[in-house]
């Protein structure tokens, strides 16, 4: 199996695991810029609202709700469920804007 950088993540799992929720979409209904750093990392936006139904690009968001930082391996260990997401973000691995627009995120992780 290939190793899973944030990059093949963002446009291939990411994208399957929304498309396998869409009711989450309305409940959600939000953008979201996730900051990833190291050498694999980069910026993606992840919009999960009713309109667009779900889409994911490499860049930055016009107007974020949310901002989710967190470095290269954090991600891939959190998608891979290596990490758990909670205790990533109480050891200070995982950084949120908005944390009620975080825990509906979780719902997509």
């Amino acid at each position: 199996m290939a190793e899973q950088t944030p990059k093949a993540i963002f446009e291939v799992d990411f994208p399957a695991r929304l498309t396998a929720k869409p009711n989450l979409q309305r409940e959600i209904n939000a953008v979201y810029e996730f900051d990833i750093t190291g050498p694999n990392g980069g910026i993606w936006t992840v919009d999960i609202t009713e309109a667009s139904g779900g889409e994911v690009r490499e860049g930055k968001a016009s107007t974020p709700a949310c901002t989710v930082t967190m470095s290269d391996q954090t991600f891939v260990d959190i998608m891979t469920k290596k990490t758990n997401t909670n205790m990533a973000f109480m050891s200070g691995k995982l950084k949120v804007s908005n944390l009620n627009l975080a825990m509906k995120l979780v719902k997509v992780l």
